[in-house]
């Protein structure tokens, strides 16, 4: 046992010899084929990131120039819209006003019209009421004529009396 636990804790010379060699012939042969690959490697890979990282930030500026964008299209669409939307209330209340003035000017033609139409009537029926009493008076008188035929005054008289009687300012 003791041999055991001398000879790992103090190798041989060969061991010790052998072990440097194929260290340094391992680390030639590294140096010669893997650690050009591998620093090849790691700049194209650093390079990558760089590059992603570039590339992401000019993506977040276009988004910044993108979205300031929007906003400002955004912007002039609701001032557009705004704008359309007063056009439109004024073309309504235009319209509206338009629909008022004609309504308000066909009603006073219509009421002019019955205002005329009921004149003519009123005058109409005086005139039938007039002829009415005119036929009626001469029926009196005829049949006054009929009844007395006095040489005096009376029958005047009574014929005065009817058409005083008659009311021609009743409307």
């Amino acid at each position: 046992m003791i041999f055991l636990a001398n000879s790992l804790v103090t190798p041989a010379v060969g061991t010790l010899f052998w072990s440097a060699f194929i260290f340094l012939l391992f680390f030639l042969l590294l140096a010669k084929f893997a650690w050009k690959p591998i620093l090849n490697a790691v700049k194209a890979r650093d390079e990558m990131i760089r590059g992603s990282l570039e590339s992401a930030e000019k993506a977040r500026e276009e988004m910044l120039k993108l979205n300031s964008d929007n906003e400002m299209i955004l912007r002039k669409a609701r001032e557009e819209r705004e704008l359309i939307l007063k056009e439109a209330r004024e073309v309504r209340d235009k319209l509206i006003s338009e629909a008022k003035g004609k309504a308000t000017e066909e009603a006073e033609k219509l009421i002019e019209k019955a205002r005329t139409s009921i004149e003519n009537e009123k005058l109409k029926a005086l005139s039938e009421i007039h002829e009415q009493v005119a036929t009626l008076s001469v029926d009196i008188a005829s049949k006054l004529l009929g009844e007395k035929l006095k040489p005096s005054g009376e029958q005047a008289k009574l014929i005065d009396n009817y058409l005083k009687e008659i009311d021609f300012n009743k409307n």
